[in-house]
């Protein structure tokens, strides 16, 4: 069975469409870089679907990327699907510190 780090980098590898659960909430997201920060492994994802703390999530706004550390995700799957990111996505990030693989646009 593959752990999270292995099935984001996959995602991020073969521009995937991931869901999973994140502090409860039911999560459609496509992940755009992966790594670590202070040591502990992060992913950087552009969420198009499902909520979050906020509520449901506006679609297509530049305000739904997600810092989330990958040991907090839950029930993780992969799809093909249309590649969702957000204008604003050549912004710098602070997510991740060391990044390990990061996606192609």
């Amino acid at each position: 069975m593959a752990n999270n780090y292995d099935l984001i980098a996959e995602a991020i590898k073969g521009k995937l469409q991931v869901t999973a659960y994140y502090q409860g909430y039911y999560r459609e997201m496509c992940p755009h870089a992966l790594g670590k920060k202070r040591g502990k492994y992060q992913a950087l994802f552009y969420q198009f679907g499902g909520s979050g703390s906020k509520g449901p999530v506006t679609p297509d706004s530049p305000s739904n990327w997600r810092c989330i550390p990958l040991e907090g995700l839950t029930d993780i799957k992969l799809s093909p699907g249309e590649w969702h990111t957000a204008k604003n996505h050549s912004q710098a990030q602070t997510c991740i510190d060391q990044i390990d693989l990061e996606v192609k646009i």
